[in-house]
């Protein structure tokens, strides 16, 4: 099967149909030309014509090396979406009557959860007849959330659906920032790269120290 064509974001030299072009850049004299004009222009500096302004009059162009363009449009979108960070979002669960041992427990690893920039998704699970302290809940939850008023903003009020009262908390943006701070590793200031070790010498296995050879002995008949 032939490759599906892909169709280019931007009309550029000859599939540009106007009769006349609004040349703007820094390597050009900017102005209004005729199409071909400008496309020779383009061409006299082995560069291209590109479109971007279809619905000025007339459309505005610009000289510039198209697949360069491409290319730093390319690398813009990765950069923006490796600095878009992925939202966390981290359940906890409260009963009506959780005992204020297990409400500390459960605020110490909110704290956690949001210094780490995660949001929070807390609810209290009425279970049976208990969802008639629905009021006891929205206490609790209320509770919670200003327990963490110094980390956290309160993105949805308490709120009753079926059996469980919801409550969502963001964290500030002042802590976000912080989590994304220490989530980079930064090299000490005064950090120089070490010098390479000198390789010692390799041994010659003929450069050992010996004893000189013992003399030949004496003829007896001398």
């Amino acid at each position: 099967m032939p490759r599906q064509q892909v169709e280019e974001p931007f009309k550029i030299n000859q599939k540009i149909t106007a009769r006349e072009v609004r040349l703007v850049g820094d390597n050009v004299e900017q102005g209004v030309y005729p199409t071909d004009q400008a496309r020779k222009m383009a061409q006299e500096q082995n560069l291209d014509l590109v479109e971007i302004s279809p619905t000025a009059t007339p459309p505005v162009c610009r000289v510039i090396d198209y697949s360069k363009f491409k290319y730093e449009q390319k690398k813009k979108t990765r950069e923006l979406k490796a600095k878009q960070t992925k939202v966390v979002l981290k359940e906890i669960r409260f009963g009506p009557n959780t005992d204020e041992h297990d409400f500390a427990f459960k605020v110490k690893h909110a704290q956690e959860f949001l210094r780490e920039g995660a949001k929070i998704k807390s609810y209290v699970h009425f279970v049976g007849r208990s969802i008639v302290f629905k009021e006891r809940g929205e206490i609790l939850l209320l509770k919670f959330a200003q327990a963490l008023e110094d980390l956290a903003k309160v993105e949805q009020l308490p709120k009753l659906e079926g059996k469980r009262m919801f409550l969502y908390l963001a964290p500030k943006a002042a802590v976000v920032a912080k989590a994304a701070a220490s989530a980079k590793p930064a090299a000490p200031a005064d950090a120089k790269p070490k010098a390479p070790k000198p390789a010692e010498p390799k041994a010659d296995a003929t450069d050992k120290t010996s004893e000189p050879a013992p003399a030949p002995a004496a003829d007896a008949a001398e």
